[in-house]
């Protein structure tokens, strides 16, 4: 194992051949990243203070948008940063941590759509005995399951950044540090970085892809069998929400794959452009999807605004 002994800081890039334009590009952001706090944040407050809203459904939602929150926050100094101030330099120990909570929590988001499918799933299939088997207690342990996985999944990688050499040029691709832009600028032997992820998509997050699949396959089995049309439809509407949720964050993740593997000659703008679709779009999408699609967030919405307007 080598001993990193580089004092050099990486340089972090926002869009090549595009700076004039980066104060526009920052404003355009800038923007996106407030409506993703707004959003994300409106939710919190309503599933905290809406009794209405505490219920395990709400708490897995309340699960996605911290997770959401997480990698805003977690992204949004660094790119605002370099486009508004041209702060393009990153120490070591603050990229590796950003690269960990930014892999750790895309694990996380997974983690907590699967957890969404299993409560669908059991309250669709198994209503009699919904509250019985999805207690708080239960809904803590998953949460914390999903918390414990992602965070231990990717400490393997990140922790062996810290022993790399880096020879290479120390300019990074991003505005922000991925793994898999480091590992590029090491000079040491890289396999297990280069493998390892590989394993971890893998097992996780395609597993999981795979397992919302089949839930889902039994609920329309399930809902399938039931004779009343309107109890159907019904049903079903309950899953909507966090159906549209898993194409948004899965189509994505296909997207992003598809243009690192095959779309090696695609101008590097596109890679970059595609990256922030990855870490924005869903975070984006996910509170006005449960806005326009959950008639209890809708309630709670004009409740809020109500009351704000009362004591106004």
């Amino acid at each position: 194992m080598w001993l990193n002994t580089t004092v050099s800081p990486f340089l972090l890039t926002g869009f090549p051949g595009m700076e004039k334009v980066h104060h526009w590009i920052s404003i355009a952001l800038l923007v996106v990243y407030i409506s993703i706090l707004l959003g994300n944040g409106t939710l919190l407050f309503l599933i905290r203070s809406d009794h209405n809203l505490h219920e395990p459904m709400y708490c897995f939602l309340a699960m996605l948008a911290s997770t959401d929150l997480g990698v805003t926050l977690t992204t949004m100094p660094t790119v605002l940063g370099v486009l508004w101030l041209n702060q393009r330099e990153i120490g070591h120990g603050f990229c590796f941590t950003q690269a960990y909570f930014i892999h750790t929590l895309s694990i996380v988001e997974s983690g907590v759509l699967l957890a969404m499918a299993y409560d669908r799933f059991i309250a669709i299939c198994n209503p009699l005995r919904y509250t019985s088997i999805l207690t708080n207690t239960k809904v803590m342990k998953i949460g914390m399951g999903v918390l414990t996985r992602a965070g231990l999944s990717i400490m393997p990688i990140i922790t062996r950044l810290h022993w790399f050499p880096y020879c290479q040029s120390h300019v990074l691709s991003h505005a922000f540090c991925l793994h898999q832009d480091i590992i590029k600028l090491a000079c040491a032997d890289i396999t297990f970085n280069r493998l390892y992820p590989v394993v971890v998509v893998f097992s996780m997050v395609l597993l999981d892809f795979l397992i919302i699949s089949f839930s889902y396959i039994l609920i329309l089995k399930t809902v399938m069998g039931i004779a009343s049309g309107e109890e159907r439809a019904k049903a079903l509407n309950t899953c909507i929400s966090h159906i549209c949720c898993i194409l948004v964050f899965y189509v994505t993740v296909v997207g992003l794959t598809f243009i690192h593997r095959f779309g090696k000659h695609a101008p590097h703008v596109v890679h970059i452009t595609m990256s922030y679709v990855y870490f924005l779009f869903p975070p984006f999408m996910n509170p006005v999807i449960y806005s326009i699609k959950t008639k209890q967030i809708q309630s709670g919405i004009i409740r809020l605004f109500s009351q704000h307007h009362t004591r106004a």
